[in-house]
């Protein structure tokens, strides 16, 4: 295994990429969620019966992936806290998008695969 990792690239000098597992953890996460149906989004969908709540709570699970592969990955579990931090600035600027940006009539919200066939039913009704 190690020696494919190697030839692939993903091993320099006998050492795997910097923030390589990171990646790895943090998107099968995210795939874990889609799959499983476990989701922030939709828990704070449901909660509040918003989309603000579903942005938040997409937002908020990929903070929380971000956390867990930090710290799961040697190479950067000093990075965590700055990681963490970092991921949460943006979500000041949701307000500020509510105010002065317009949404796009056909965005479609990445969310759970239900809700992506049921916003491609109601667009073909229009």
């Amino acid at each position: 295994m190690e020696q494919l990792l190697e030839n692939i690239g993903f091993i320099q000098d006998g050492t795997i990429l910097p923030g390589f597992i990171f990646g790895v953890i943090h998107v099968s996460l995210v795939i874990l969620g889609f799959y499983t149906g476990w989701s922030i989004n939709r828990l704070l969908k449901n909660v509040t019966k918003g989309y603000i709540a579903g942005i938040l709570g997409a937002s908020l699970a990929h903070v929380l992936a971000d956390f867990i592969a930090a710290v799961i990955d040697p190479s950067m579990r000093a990075r965590t806290v700055g990681i963490v931090l970092g991921g949460l600035l943006p979500l000041l600027l949701i307000p500020f998008l509510e105010k002065y940006v317009t949404k796009s009539k056909s965005h479609i919200m990445i969310g759970d695969h239900e809700d992506i066939e049921k916003d491609l039913k109601d667009e073909h009704h229009h």
